[in-house]
């Protein structure tokens, strides 16, 4: 079955949910292209790196070392094992930076995520919005008032202001304006009242 192109749509047709979900698909394949030798790379040996096999390997290698250069004559790293340790810090440097590039990578497209789920329910909030006017415009229509049975709809009818909501949420979130600041006028009032 050959596969849909999402170029072949013809204009102003709306997307199905179908589209949208190979939409989301041939986004992440562009993402996954886009990536340079050495981000492929760092994924590969992070993954190596998390894995059982990895673990086990390392822990049977440094049996077998400290084994041969104790109990065997043939000590080419006697205790304390300098040469281990100095192949072990340099493993541990190379696979420390291949993980924080990995890591990077993965908040990068954690970021664009975000970001999309951000206008896409952005752009719901207005259809929602949109379509509660409608609602209300019909109801009045027909000489029913929704705003007297619903007291939050005319607080939902407003145009939600981006910026205005951020700034509530970094000022609730931030750690310095945990105090109440309303009951600071309150406060002063009393104690000019408990002065005189």
């Amino acid at each position: 079955m050959p596969r849909p192109d999402r170029h072949s749509t013809p204009a102003g047709t709306p997307p199905t949910s179908v589209g949208n979900i190979q939409e989301v698909a041939e986004l992440e394949l562009e993402a996954l292209k886009a990536r340079t030798l050495l981000e492929r790379w760092t994924v590969v040996v992070a993954a190596a790196a998390s894995s059982t096999a990895f673990t086990v390997g390392h822990i049977v290698w440094f049996v077998l070392w400290m084994v041969a250069n104790t109990l065997t004559p043939w000590r080419f790293d006697p205790y304390p094992f300098s040469f281990l340790t100095l192949v072990v810090s340099l493993e541990a440097i190379v696979l420390t930076g291949f993980i924080l590039r990995d890591q990077a990578y993965m908040a990068l497209v954690s970021d664009r995520r975000a970001h999309l789920d951000l206008q896409v329910n952005l752009l719901a909030e207005q259809e929602l919005t949109a379509i509660m006017r409608m609602l209300c415009g019909l109801a009045a229509h027909v000489g029913y008032d929704a705003r007297a049975d619903n007291p939050q709809l005319e607080e939902l009818l407003k145009h939600t202001n981006v910026r205005e909501l951020a700034e509530r949420i970094k000022t609730e979130l931030d750690p310095a304006t945990d105090a109440p600041k309303d009951d600071a006028p309150e406060a002063a009032s009393r104690a000019g009242a408990h002065g005189h």
